[in-house]
């Protein structure tokens, strides 16, 4: 047997990579446990955008993501990335250009036709997609259950991986905390079908379609491991960028806000590590579901090498 601590993003893609090896898995929850952090993400699978500050290796491996995701959860929207910078920022995209790849120059308006007019150029990250997190994980956990994977409370049983996130801090002394912020609005006035990103020297943003009118704004990088609600500011700077991009939007409703604390490593890199027993899967940052699937996958091929923890 092998216990899969955590039922965020990284647990449950474990979970799911380990049972479709046909490994014996259980994840463990407590029934206390908050909501995981994964919830509160975009949802973008945006390898190239990535590449501003990723690592090579993750814009190489999270290609996959978008695949992987459609066919354990489905509801991958494909529709690419559309980038943006006000005519007084035309800077910032052409330093975004030079540090990225897989984008060619667009018309903004010719691609979200609400936005003719208000942006000269934009790049175009044709080959990226977006999806939904809450239905993703919840999508997922309920394909697990079907399929006979236990979720329970209590102590691991076998082999144990770790996909707690943040809470492993316990056992991972160099994982730290980056805060990240968001929020979601309904907005009637504004129709645009794929993620935008607004480049910005101070507030950058982001505005991923969720459907039925709604839309996730994020997110802010704090280095902090400050617990709580979204902050004022944060809610004052996510909004005057998105206002900025769609005026629609200074009429939106604001029907959910969060806040939550990523868990990274020192370098920023997601990766499986073993230590004190224990296999950890962890350090996501903010490249969770772009790589939760890649490791996942990575684990389970290693543990199906040991056929005496799998049974």
């Amino acid at each position: 047997m092998i216990s899969v601590l955590g039922s965020g993003v990284a647990g449950l893609c474990a979970a799911t990579a380990l049972h479709a090896r046909g490994l014996a898995v259980e994840v463990i929850m407590p029934p206390d446990a908050p909501p995981p952090v994964s919830v509160l993400a975009g949802g973008m699978l945006a390898p190239f955008c990535e590449g501003e500050s990723a690592l090579n290796d993750i814009v190489d491996r999270g290609q996959a993501a978008a695949d992987w995701w459609q066919r354990h959860a489905g509801g991958v929207v494909r529709r690419g990335t559309l980038v943006v910078a006000p005519p007084r920022d035309r800077a910032e995209l052409v330093r975004f250009a030079r540090a990225t790849r897989g984008h060619a120059p667009a018309d903004p308006g010719a691609l979200e036709p609400e936005l003719a007019g208000r942006f000269a150029s934009g790049l175009f990250f044709a080959d990226e997609a977006h999806m939904n997190p809450r239905a993703t994980l919840t999508t997922l956990r309920q394909r697990l259950e079907e399929n006979g994977v236990p979720f329970r409370d209590g102590a691991p049983r076998g082999r144990i991986v770790d996909c707690r996130g943040i809470a492993a801090r316990d056992r991972l002394g160099d994982l730290r905390a980056v805060r990240g912020e968001m929020l979601e609005v309904l907005a009637p006035d504004v129709a645009l079908s794929r993620t935008v990103r607004l480049l910005h020297p101070r507030f950058p943003c982001y505005i991923v379609p969720r459907g039925g009118g709604r839309y996730m704004i994020g997110a802010t990088m704090v280095e902090s491991g400050r617990a709580g609600g979204v902050t004022a500011r944060a809610v004052m700077e996510l909004l005057s960028a998105a206002w900025s991009v769609h005026p629609g939007f200074a009429e939106a409703e604001l029907v959910a806000t969060g806040a939550g604390l990523r868990p990274a490593f020192p370098d920023n890199r997601p990766a499986l590590r073993h230590e004190g027993g224990r296999i950890h899967l962890n350090g996501l940052y903010r490249h969770g579901f772009l790589m939760a699937p890649v490791l996942a996958e990575d684990l389970a091929a290693m543990l199906a090498k040991e056929p005496a923890h799998a049974h």
